[in-house]
This record gives C-alpha cells, sequence and structure tokens, in this order.
C-alpha cells in the first residue's frame, strides 16, 4: 500500500483509527479499531498485528507481550527490519499512548462484502449479534417464568381469599402480585431497551454492508438499469430487516413463554389446551394453503411499485427537460397509469389476504372468547355434579387459563402467520438479490499491483464487444505512446474513442490482447490504485451538493486551499470563482443550477487535476464550453500537460491541433496516428473532418472557395 494514496479527513490532524480502519478496509485488508486498557493489552496473545496509536500521531507495532514482567514488547513501524524490539512497561506507555489500537490481517476466505445476500446472509448479519441475544433470551426466559405466577396466585385468591373472606390474605397476595408485576414492568423495558441497540446494530451493518456492495458493482450494471428500479430494488432489503427484527425476533422471543406457559395450562385444563393447539393449527394450515396466491399477488406489487419508482425518479432527474419543453401532461398521464397498476395490484393482494385472514378468523375468535365459554360450561358441569363430572376445574383455575392462554395463543397464531410474512421476504431477498448479487469488481478493487505510474500507453491487438452487441466496439486496436505525450483520438461517432477512454479507466475488462501502462498488463492494476492515478473529466460531468472547495477536493478532502486553488488556475477556473459572493466557499446546488454549464466544466477540470495525476483523460471535456472558456481551456492544456500523459477525445479538431500524436479512429479500428499537419496530407478521413468544421480554411490555413471545398470534404 503506498501511503500517498491515504485520504484523512480535513478536520484531522492526524489520521484516527476509524480514518485508518476504513483506508485497510477499503484496500482488501481485515482492520477493527477500538480502545485498549492497559490489563487487556498486556495480555493479548496470538492475535493479528497490533498498532498503538500514539498522541504525537505516530504509531507503534506490538510484536510480543509479556503479562508476567508487565511489559509489551514493540517496534517502530517506520524502523529497519533488522531493529530489535524494545521492551515498555504500563507507566512509559501511559505517557505516550492514547489508548486506541488498529487491528489488522489480511484473509483468504471471502470477505462479508462477497458473500451473496440471502436469507443465510442475514441470519449471520443477526447472529453477529450474540452477545444481545444472549441478554434478550436470559431476560424473556425470566420474563416466561415471572408471567406464570400472578396468574396462580389470581388463582388462589378466587380460590381460597374469596371463599374464607380472608382480608389479611388478600393483601399479603396483593402485595406479592405488585412486586411481581414492578420486576415484570423493569425487565421488559430493559428486554426492549436492549432489542432496540441490537436492531440499531443491525440497521448500521446491514446499510453498510448494502451501500458498500452498491458502490462495487461496475459502472456497466447501472449503464444498462434504470436507476430508479434498482433503488427500488435494493430498498427491498429493509423489508426483510424489519422481519428479522420485527415479527420474527418478538415471536421467537415469546416462544420461551410458550414453552414455559403450555405444560402449565395442560396442568390447569388439559382439555381446553387441546383446544388452543388445534385451533392454532387450523389457523396455520389455511394461511399455508394460501401462501402461493399471495405470493404471486405480492409479485406483482412488488413489479408494480418498482415502475412507479423508476417514473417517479426519472421525473425528478429530469424535471429541467419536463419544464422546458412541457411535459407535464405527459408525465402525469404516465404516473397515473402506473398509480392505477399499483392500486390494482394493492387492491389484489389485500383481498388475497383479506381471504386468509376472514378463514382464519372464526378460530383466532375461538381462542379469544369461544375458550372461555367452553370452560365456563365445564365448571358449571364440574360444580353442578359435586366434582364428579370428570371435568376438573374451578373458576380460578379458569381465570388463571385465560390470563395464561392469551400468551400462549398469540405466538401460536404468530408462527402461522409469519409463513404469511416469509412470502413477502423471499420476495424482498429476490428483488434485492437481483442488484446486490450481480458480480463485483471488490477483488479488483482490493487486489492487484500498484506500479508506479509513468504515463505510458500500448494497445495491442486489442478487442472489446459490447454485452449484447453485434459488432465489436473496437477491433485489433494497436497504437503505442510513450509516457508524457498528448494524444489525440478522433473520429466519427461511434468509431471507438470513448471506449478506449472506457478500457483505460478499467470500466470495461473483458477486452481481448493486451493494454498495457508502463509495461503493466492494465488488469493485473489495483482497480482502485488505477482509478485514483488517473483524472479524467467527461462530457457531461456531476457535481456535489456543497462548496467549490468541497467539489474540488472530493477526491482529496485533507488538500490545502493553496492545492485547490493551483488545480482552479490551471483548468481555468480561477477567474470565476474569484468573482462569487463566496469565492472558494460559494455553495453549488443541487444539479450545479446556479454555475453555467462552462463554470461547472472547469470546476470539473480543477476536480481532475488536483491529485496530480499522471496520465489524464478529458472526454469531450470542452464541448460544454463557451468560445471563451474553451480558448482560455485549449491554452491551458499545454500546462496541464507537462509532465503527464494527456489522451484528449474530442470532435473538436481546432482543439488537437498543439497535441503530439493524434489516433484516428473509424467503425473500431486504427486508421492512422501521426501529428496534425502529418495526418492532413496522408489520413483522408482526417482531411475530411478537418475541412468540415473548417471550411474557411484551406489544408493549409489560406481561405478557400466554397466549391473547393466542398468538392474536397465531398471525396
Amino acid at each position: 500500500m503506498d501511503a500517498k494514496e491515504f485520504r484523512g479527513e480535513s478536520d484531522e490532524a492526524s489520521p484516527s483509527p476509524a480514518t485508518l480502519v476504513r483506508w485497510l478496509r477499503e484496500n482488501g485488508l481485515v482492520a477493527v479499531g477500538m480502545r485498549l486498557k492497559w490489563r487487556y493489552l498486556v495480555r493479548l496473545g496470538n492475535v493479528p498485528p497490533v498498532v498503538l496509536m500514539f498522541r504525537d500521531g505516530s504509531a507503534g507495532l506490538v510484536v510480543a507481550t509479556d503479562p508476567g514482567s508487565g511489559v509489551v514488547w514493540m517496534r517502530d513501524p517506520m524502523g529497519g527490519a533488522n531493529d530489535p524490539a524494545v521492551a515498555v512497561d504500563e507507566l512509559r506507555l501511559s505517557q505516550v499512548w492514547t489508548g486506541d489500537v488498529v487491528m489488522v490481517r489480511r484473509t483468504r476466505n471471502a470477505s462479508e462484502d462477497e458473500q451473496p445476500f440471502d436469507l443465510r446472509w442475514f441470519v449471520h448479519l443477526v447472529l453477529g449479534e450474540r452477545k444481545s441475544l444472549r441478554a434478550i433470551m436470559y431476560a424473556s426466559m425470566v420474563l416466561s417464568v415471572v408471567t406464570i405466577i400472578p396468574p396462580l396466585i389470581v388463582m388462589q385468591v378466587l380460590d381460597r381469599v374469596v371463599g374464607y373472606n380472608s382480608l389479611a390474605t388478600l393483601f399479603s397476595v396483593a402485595m406479592i402480585i405488585v412486586a411481581f408485576s414492578a420486576y415484570e414492568i423493569f425487565l421488559s423495558y430493559a428486554r426492549r431497551e436492549l432489542t432496540l441497540v441490537m436492531s440499531g446494530r443491525i440497521d448500521a451493518r446491514l446499510s453498510l454492508a448494502m451501500f458498500n456492495r452498491l458502490l462495487a458493482l461496475p459502472l456497466e450494471f447501472f449503464e444498462r438499469n434504470q436507476a430508479g428500479v434498482t433503488i427500488g430494488r435494493v430498498l427491498a432489503i429493509y423489508r426483510v430487516r424489519d422481519f428479522l427484527t420485527g415479527r420474527l425476533m418478538s415471536t421467537f422471543l415469546d416462544m420461551f413463554t410458550l414453552v414455559v406457559v403450555l405444560p402449565f395450562l395442560f396442568v390447569l385444563a388439559p382439555a381446553l389446551a387441546w383446544m388452543v393447539l388445534a385451533a392454532a393449527g387450523l389457523i396455520a394450515l389455511i394461511i399455508v394453503l394460501f401462501l402461493p396466491p399471495i405470493a404471486r399477488a405480492m409479485g406483482f406489487v412488488i413489479t408494480a411499485e418498482n415502475r412507479r419508482g423508476s417514473i417517479l425518479y426519472e421525473t425528478v432527474a429530469g424535471i429541467r427537460t419536463i419544464k422546458t419543453l412541457a411535459l407535464e401532461h405527459t408525465r402525469r398521464m404516465m404516473w397515473d397509469d402506473v398509480t392505477a397498476e399499483v392500486t390494482t395490484a394493492r387492491l389484489n393482494a389485500g383481498r388475497v389476504g383479506n381471504y386468509a385472514q376472514t378463514a382464519t378468523m372464526p378460530f383466532d375468535l375461538f381462542i379469544n372468547r369461544g375458550i372461555i365459554l367452553v370452560g365456563a360450561y365445564m365448571v358449571v358441569r364440574y360444580n353442578l355434579s359435586g366434582g364428579q363430572s370428570g371435568l376438573n376445574i374451578g373458576i380460578g383455575a379458569l381465570v388463571a387459563f385465560m390470563m395464561l392462554g392469551g400468551r400462549v395463543a398469540s405466538p401460536l397464531v404468530n408462527m402461522a402467520r409469519l409463513l404469511e410474512d416469509l412470502t413477502e421476504v423471499r420476495g424482498s431477498l429476490s428483488e434485492a438479490g437481483a442488484v446486490l448479487n450481480q458480480p463485483t469488481e471488490t477483488k479488483a478493487l482490493t487486489t492487484g499491483m500498484r506500479p508506479p505510474v509513468a504515463g505510458a500507453l500500448s494497445f495491442n491487438d486489442v478487442n472489446f464487444t459490447y454485452p449484447g452487441a453485434q459488432t465489436k466496439a473496437l477491433n485489433g486496436v494497436t497504437f503505442e505512446v510513450p509516457a508524457g505525450t498528448m494524444l489525440g483520438l478522433v473520429g466519427r461517432s461511434g468509431s471507438g474513442k470513448s471506449t478506449i477512454t472506457r478500457l483505460l479507466q478499467g470500466v470495461s475488462r473483458s477486452y481481448t490482447g493486451f493494454l498495457k501502462l508502463d509495461g503493466v498488463d492494465l488488469r493485473e492494476i489495483n482497480l482502485n490504485y488505477l482509478r485514483r492515478s488517473f483524472g479524467v473529466v467527461l462530457q457531461d460531468n456531476f457535481l456535489f451538493r456543497g462548496t467549490i472547495r468541497d467539489n474540488i477536493t472530493a477526491g482529496r478532502p485533507g488538500l490545502s486551499i493553496d492545492d485547490v486553488a493551483r488545480a482552479a488556475r490551471l483548468a481555468g477556473a480561477e477567474e470565476f470563482i474569484e468573482r462569487m459572493p463566496q469565492g472558494y466557499e460559494t455553495f453549488i446546488e443541487e444539479g450545479s443550477t446556479n454555475i453555467s454549464g462552462g463554470q461547472r466544466q472547469r470546476l470539473a477540470i480543477a476536480r481532475a487535476l488536483i491529485s496530480d495525476p499522471k496520465l489524464m483523460i478529458l472526454d469531450e471535456a470542452t464541448s460544454a464550453l463557451d468560445p471563451e472558456s474553451e480558448a482560455l481551456v485549449n491554452a491551458n492544456l499545454l500546462r496541464i500537460g507537462r509532465g503527464r500523459t494527456m489522451v484528449i477525445v474530442s470532435h473538436r479538431l481546432s482543439s488537437l491541433v498543439d497535441c503530439d500524436q493524434i489516433l484516428v479512429m473509424d467503425r473500431g479500428a486504427v486508421v492512422d496516428i501521426g501529428p496534425h499537419k502529418v495526418l492532413l496530407e496522408r489520413c483522408t478521413i482526417y482531411r475530411q473532418l478537418w475541412l468540415q468544421q473548417n471550411r474557411h480554411l484551406d489544408p493549409q490555413g489560406g481561405k478557400s472557395s466554397p466549391s473547393a471545398m466542398l468538392a474536397e470534404g465531398d471525396r
């Protein structure tokens, strides 16, 4: 790893553990930052390398510990390989150590970012909170035991206290119930607090994993799929989160109550207990029968919702075009149609669910209301027969059964309805997996070589075809330019100019042949390192909502204002930035609505230059500039290109006249390469393009007659 690649936070005087851990993880290592006390540090045995963070911004590497002697053995990470380790005790270390440590190791296993997003991954995510789960389970078990005692006490009150009119006993029993109720309230609060904390941690880990996976997807995926549909599918993952931390978690916790309380129900009234189980079983059977139609209906709902989300995203993203072309009516009609589809799909899904709920409602009502009627009948029969009917249940036992029966019936019914929720969860997992389980660039971003970049480029018989295309975008492209060359790319539309820049950036790696940077095959270079070594300016550049300074330093947030001013000066942006109300602190609105297209383009050039890349790619970078701004940027091109390789794609050949070499492309193949004057003489395609754009000049720069220009241009 190259320390020059490290990007710290702008407000950090020295790297924090969190920033270091983030950088290490971005480079494919396993790293964790934490705060340790001496007594734990000195006991560390066979653990990954431990880096101690010191107060002055430096660090030390722990190579061994000796708890018996009370020392740790340390080395200077910047020292030589043969430097001896130094023994440090607690007193000496406490004077320089902040208490923060960073533990680092490399892994040969598939990282968490590469594992498929499926139900197994989510279960593993939840089980990662074992400590919180154990505490919640213990609280649930104690609560289950505590819930048994009040109904049993109530049973005794009804059977004995009321019958004997004993107020003293009633008072004692009331105190016991109050004490147990207070303990139950406190324990329930603690369990809910633990559940909230655990859910928050799971939500944070899920959001980080999802966003990291999304960023690791190749650009080609986003180019092939609608942004609105992609966002809708990704957000479906939160429905899975809600299921795992909501209904599933509560039902799982209620299972402890079921396990503890159900035996007592059979002790109190076996016949009634069997009735509760039978009713819950019938509810489960009905729900299972309704699962297939519910799954189909929910599939239609998810598809319709994704389409509506896509239209909403396109409308917001293209609102300027909609307003300028008065397309409100057209978009409104599209929205009305897709809203009708969503409404119809939800209505159908709701009706299927309503049928299922209606079918299960009689058994649900029997559990809540019918059991007490059956129980009352059993009590009456028992009393009328003088205890000879075989229905051994009293009024106290019936009341206790009803108090406990509700706690048993609820998890039984919830277990049955979990199957219904599981159908929706499967659909959400499928939707999210359609995006998040796509092949990623994670391996290319975290592995590979990091050679010094000078900028020499070499294409040797490079062929490339876009997915689904019938013809090659690049056909046997072969050329070579040394480091420091200003290379222009010209050709008609579709000739393969932008495809070459895509391959250079590693956007597409499924080419054949050899593409080398300084003699190293591009596919062997770490993709993250490669892209940071490039400066790229596109035809339509996106600026983030924030200040001008933040946008210029987006890739290097720790750089100073002097670095920002230098990049802006090279890009020709300094003059208009200084006229802004707040200079470099001027806020850019979303969509860059408060600056012109030319200003936005020059800021993008400054953003590319801020890291002083050895290779720059300008893909139609001056096409959006006005003549004055274009002339300013072109005048600075020689200064921008000093000491670096430049690859400039432009339809305006006048901006390429000063290039060292100009590569002429046609139908994916190299036609010719050479300086401007040489190409004018020997390359027909280049001469035709030049005459079409410069009809007022002859090839040598003099005036030309219209008839001569037409004849020359039509050849």
